[in-house]
Protein backbone atom coordinates (compact mmCIF):
# COMPACT_ATOMS: atom_id res chain seq x y z
CA UNK A 1 0.00 0.00 0.00
CA UNK A 2 1.48 3.51 -1.02
CA UNK A 3 0.26 6.81 -0.05
CA UNK A 4 0.96 10.49 0.64
CA UNK A 5 -1.17 13.46 1.64
CA UNK A 6 -1.23 16.07 -0.50
CA UNK A 7 -3.25 20.22 0.71
CA UNK A 8 -2.94 23.04 -0.59
CA UNK A 9 -3.27 26.29 2.33
CA UNK A 10 -3.35 29.14 -0.37
CA UNK A 11 -0.03 29.32 -1.66
CA UNK A 12 1.55 26.43 0.57
CA UNK A 13 1.09 22.91 -0.43
CA UNK A 14 1.86 20.24 2.53
CA UNK A 15 2.97 16.52 1.72
CA UNK A 16 2.33 13.93 3.95
CA UNK A 17 3.66 10.99 3.71
CA UNK A 18 1.34 8.28 5.16
CA UNK A 19 2.34 4.73 4.81
CA UNK A 20 2.72 3.23 8.28
CA UNK A 21 4.13 1.83 10.21
CA UNK A 22 7.50 3.25 9.16
CA UNK A 23 6.68 5.43 6.53
CA UNK A 24 8.99 3.63 4.00
CA UNK A 25 9.12 4.61 0.25
CA UNK A 26 8.32 2.03 -2.35
CA UNK A 27 8.22 2.57 -5.80
CA UNK A 28 4.30 4.00 -6.48
CA UNK A 29 4.64 5.84 -3.17
CA UNK A 30 8.20 8.00 -4.74
CA UNK A 31 6.01 8.47 -7.94
CA UNK A 32 3.19 10.26 -5.84
CA UNK A 33 5.77 12.18 -4.28
CA UNK A 34 7.43 13.34 -7.73
CA UNK A 35 3.85 14.31 -9.22
CA UNK A 36 3.33 16.28 -6.04
CA UNK A 37 6.47 18.23 -6.38
CA UNK A 38 6.21 18.86 -10.20
CA UNK A 39 2.63 20.45 -9.29
CA UNK A 40 4.73 22.26 -6.88
CA UNK A 41 7.44 23.56 -9.72
CA UNK A 42 4.66 23.94 -12.46
CA UNK A 43 2.06 25.82 -10.21
CA UNK A 44 2.39 29.70 -10.26
CA UNK A 45 0.00 29.63 -7.20
CA UNK A 46 1.99 27.57 -5.12
CA UNK A 47 4.94 29.12 -3.60
CA UNK A 48 6.92 26.71 -1.20
CA UNK A 49 5.84 23.23 0.03
CA UNK A 50 6.10 21.60 3.34
CA UNK A 51 6.99 17.93 3.15
CA UNK A 52 6.17 16.32 6.62
CA UNK A 53 4.77 12.22 7.48
CA UNK A 54 2.40 10.94 9.73
CA UNK A 55 2.83 9.34 13.07
CA UNK A 56 5.48 10.56 15.46
CA UNK A 57 8.07 7.93 15.58
CA UNK A 58 9.88 8.00 12.39
CA UNK A 59 9.36 10.52 9.69
CA UNK A 60 10.64 7.71 6.82
CA UNK A 61 12.81 4.58 7.23
CA UNK A 62 13.87 4.95 3.58
CA UNK A 63 13.15 2.54 0.91
CA UNK A 64 10.92 -0.23 1.62
CA UNK A 65 12.98 -3.02 1.69
CA UNK A 66 10.15 -5.38 2.36
CA UNK A 67 9.06 -4.53 -1.47
CA UNK A 68 12.50 -4.75 -2.28
CA UNK A 69 12.79 -8.66 -1.10
CA UNK A 70 9.78 -9.37 -2.60
CA UNK A 71 11.07 -8.01 -5.65
CA UNK A 72 8.40 -5.47 -6.50
CA UNK A 73 11.00 -3.04 -7.39
CA UNK A 74 14.57 -3.18 -7.64
CA UNK A 75 17.80 -1.18 -6.30
CA UNK A 76 20.04 -1.56 -9.68
CA UNK A 77 19.33 1.18 -12.10
CA UNK A 78 15.89 2.73 -10.36
CA UNK A 79 16.85 5.98 -11.45
CA UNK A 80 16.48 5.05 -15.32
CA UNK A 81 12.96 4.07 -15.33
CA UNK A 82 10.20 7.36 -15.20
CA UNK A 83 10.75 7.76 -11.82
CA UNK A 84 14.39 9.79 -13.53
CA UNK A 85 11.92 12.65 -14.47
CA UNK A 86 10.16 12.79 -11.28
CA UNK A 87 12.82 14.30 -9.09
CA UNK A 88 14.20 10.66 -8.56
CA UNK A 89 13.65 9.28 -5.23
CA UNK A 90 10.53 10.54 -2.99
CA UNK A 91 10.38 12.98 -6.12
CA UNK A 92 13.09 15.49 -4.73
CA UNK A 93 16.21 14.00 -4.22
CA UNK A 94 17.12 14.43 -8.24
CA UNK A 95 14.64 17.60 -8.56
CA UNK A 96 17.52 19.83 -10.23
CA UNK A 97 14.88 22.28 -11.63
CA UNK A 98 12.38 22.73 -8.25
CA UNK A 99 13.21 26.50 -7.90
CA UNK A 100 10.50 26.80 -4.99
CA UNK A 101 11.68 26.11 -1.40
CA UNK A 102 11.10 23.23 0.25
CA UNK A 103 10.75 22.58 4.25
CA UNK A 104 11.11 19.53 6.38
CA UNK A 105 8.80 19.20 9.02
CA UNK A 106 10.76 16.08 11.07
CA UNK A 107 8.55 14.25 13.25
CA UNK A 108 9.93 11.56 14.13
CA UNK A 109 13.09 9.70 12.79
CA UNK A 110 15.02 9.97 9.76
CA UNK A 111 16.53 6.86 8.33
CA UNK A 112 18.09 5.92 5.84
CA UNK A 113 16.23 7.32 2.58
CA UNK A 114 14.25 8.87 5.38
CA UNK A 115 17.40 11.36 6.30
CA UNK A 116 18.49 11.78 2.49
CA UNK A 117 15.21 13.70 1.89
CA UNK A 118 15.45 15.58 4.25
CA UNK A 119 19.01 16.72 3.00
CA UNK A 120 17.52 17.22 -0.28
CA UNK A 121 14.73 19.65 0.84
CA UNK A 122 16.15 23.40 1.25
CA UNK A 123 15.00 23.99 5.49
CA UNK A 124 14.54 21.35 8.35
CA UNK A 125 12.61 21.51 11.60
CA UNK A 126 12.99 18.73 13.81
CA UNK A 127 10.96 17.82 16.52
CA UNK A 128 13.34 17.22 19.78
CA UNK A 129 12.96 13.27 19.72
CA UNK A 130 14.19 13.02 16.46
CA UNK A 131 17.65 11.22 15.21
CA UNK A 132 19.22 10.62 12.06
CA UNK A 133 20.98 7.55 10.72
CA UNK A 134 22.54 5.55 7.36
CA UNK A 135 22.07 2.44 8.27
CA UNK A 136 22.86 0.76 4.88
CA UNK A 137 26.39 -0.76 4.81
CA UNK A 138 25.43 -3.38 7.24
CA UNK A 139 22.70 -4.46 4.24
CA UNK A 140 25.46 -4.42 2.19
CA UNK A 141 24.20 -1.37 0.54
CA UNK A 142 25.07 2.51 0.19
CA UNK A 143 23.04 5.74 1.01
CA UNK A 144 23.26 6.83 -2.79
CA UNK A 145 20.35 8.68 -2.75
CA UNK A 146 21.89 11.93 -1.38
CA UNK A 147 23.95 10.88 1.37
CA UNK A 148 27.16 10.75 -0.20
CA UNK A 149 26.22 13.46 -2.49
CA UNK A 150 25.40 16.07 0.21
CA UNK A 151 25.79 14.98 4.14
CA UNK A 152 29.85 15.77 3.53
CA UNK A 153 29.11 19.05 2.32
CA UNK A 154 26.88 19.61 5.70
CA UNK A 155 28.92 17.79 8.43
CA UNK A 156 32.94 17.81 9.24
CA UNK A 157 34.30 15.08 6.50
CA UNK A 158 34.99 12.77 9.77
CA UNK A 159 31.84 13.09 11.42
CA UNK A 160 30.23 12.40 8.06
CA UNK A 161 32.15 9.07 7.67
CA UNK A 162 31.01 7.98 11.02
CA UNK A 163 27.33 8.46 10.10
CA UNK A 164 28.61 6.70 6.69
CA UNK A 165 30.87 3.77 7.13
CA UNK A 166 29.91 3.18 11.12
CA UNK A 167 26.25 4.51 11.15
CA UNK A 168 26.49 6.94 13.98
CA UNK A 169 22.80 7.78 14.58
CA UNK A 170 22.46 11.72 15.76
CA UNK A 171 20.55 13.27 18.05
CA UNK A 172 18.02 16.72 16.78
CA UNK A 173 19.90 18.76 19.21
CA UNK A 174 23.56 17.72 17.96
CA UNK A 175 22.09 18.21 14.19
CA UNK A 176 21.08 21.66 14.93
CA UNK A 177 24.57 22.43 16.67
CA UNK A 178 26.77 21.52 13.76
CA UNK A 179 23.96 23.14 11.39
CA UNK A 180 22.25 20.13 9.81
CA UNK A 181 19.35 21.25 10.74
CA UNK A 182 17.59 24.90 11.13
CA UNK A 183 15.45 24.34 14.34
CA UNK A 184 14.56 22.20 16.84
CA UNK A 185 11.24 22.15 18.55
CA UNK A 186 8.36 19.95 21.17
CA UNK A 187 6.74 17.58 18.83
CA UNK A 188 3.40 19.32 19.43
CA UNK A 189 4.85 22.73 17.85
CA UNK A 190 6.35 21.08 14.95
CA UNK A 191 4.07 22.56 12.05
CA UNK A 192 3.01 25.16 13.94
CA UNK A 193 6.35 26.72 13.46
CA UNK A 194 6.82 25.16 9.87
CA UNK A 195 3.80 26.79 8.78
CA UNK A 196 4.95 30.13 10.20
CA UNK A 197 8.04 29.87 8.06
CA UNK A 198 5.82 28.75 5.22
CA UNK A 199 3.52 31.66 4.86
CA UNK A 200 6.50 33.90 5.63
CA UNK A 201 8.28 32.32 2.24
CA UNK A 202 4.69 32.09 0.22
CA UNK A 203 4.19 36.31 1.09
CA UNK A 204 7.79 36.69 -0.23
CA UNK A 205 8.45 37.33 -3.68
CA UNK A 206 8.54 34.43 -6.05
CA UNK A 207 11.35 35.69 -8.47
CA UNK A 208 13.46 36.22 -5.61
CA UNK A 209 12.90 32.85 -3.74
CA UNK A 210 13.29 31.41 -7.48
CA UNK A 211 16.62 33.30 -8.19
CA UNK A 212 18.08 32.49 -4.51
CA UNK A 213 17.83 28.26 -5.70
CA UNK A 214 18.84 29.07 -9.44
CA UNK A 215 22.05 30.86 -8.59
CA UNK A 216 23.32 28.71 -5.43
CA UNK A 217 22.92 25.76 -7.90
CA UNK A 218 24.60 27.77 -10.63
CA UNK A 219 27.81 28.64 -8.56
CA UNK A 220 27.84 25.46 -6.22
CA UNK A 221 31.87 24.51 -6.12
CA UNK A 222 33.21 27.69 -7.90
CA UNK A 223 35.58 30.07 -6.08
CA UNK A 224 34.27 33.25 -5.04
CA UNK A 225 35.27 35.13 -8.04
CA UNK A 226 33.70 32.69 -10.31
CA UNK A 227 30.70 32.61 -8.62
CA UNK A 228 30.05 36.57 -9.00
CA UNK A 229 31.09 36.14 -13.00
CA UNK A 230 28.71 33.10 -13.14
CA UNK A 231 26.07 34.95 -11.68
CA UNK A 232 26.86 37.88 -13.63
CA UNK A 233 26.57 36.33 -16.91
CA UNK A 234 25.55 33.22 -17.11
CA UNK A 235 21.92 31.69 -18.38
CA UNK A 236 19.68 31.98 -15.17
CA UNK A 237 16.46 33.40 -16.37
CA UNK A 238 14.91 33.97 -12.47
CA UNK A 239 17.15 35.90 -11.50
CA UNK A 240 17.65 38.51 -14.69
CA UNK A 241 13.57 38.42 -14.59
CA UNK A 242 14.05 39.66 -10.81
CA UNK A 243 16.12 42.54 -11.95
CA UNK A 244 13.35 44.11 -13.53
CA UNK A 245 10.55 42.67 -12.35
CA UNK A 246 7.70 44.74 -11.00
CA UNK A 247 8.22 43.07 -7.34
CA UNK A 248 11.61 44.11 -7.35
CA UNK A 249 10.13 47.59 -7.34
CA UNK A 250 7.23 46.94 -5.50
CA UNK A 251 9.13 45.81 -2.46
CA UNK A 252 11.58 49.65 -2.59
CA UNK A 253 8.36 51.14 -2.89
CA UNK A 254 6.75 49.20 0.13
CA UNK A 255 9.89 49.90 1.62
CA UNK A 256 10.20 53.26 1.41
CA UNK A 257 6.47 54.06 1.97
CA UNK A 258 6.56 52.02 5.38
CA UNK A 259 4.23 49.64 4.03
CA UNK A 260 3.70 45.81 3.72
CA UNK A 261 4.50 44.94 0.26
CA UNK A 262 1.78 43.00 -2.42
CA UNK A 263 4.03 40.15 -4.24
CA UNK A 264 2.68 39.13 -7.99
CA UNK A 265 4.88 36.95 -9.03
CA UNK A 266 6.22 39.55 -12.12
Amino acid sequence: MSGIGVERRGGLLEITIDRPKVNAIDRATSRLMGEAFVALRDDPDLRVAILTASGDRLFSAGWDLKALESGDQQLDNWWETEDATLGGFAGITEMWNLDKPVIAALNGHAIGGGFEIALACDLVIAADHVEFALPELPLGIVPDAGALQRLPRRLPTNVAMEMLLLGRRMKAAEARRLGLVNAVVPAAQLMAKARHWGERLAAGAPLALGAVKEVLRAIEGETVEGAFRTMRSADLPLYRRMLASDDAREGISAFVERRQPVFLGR
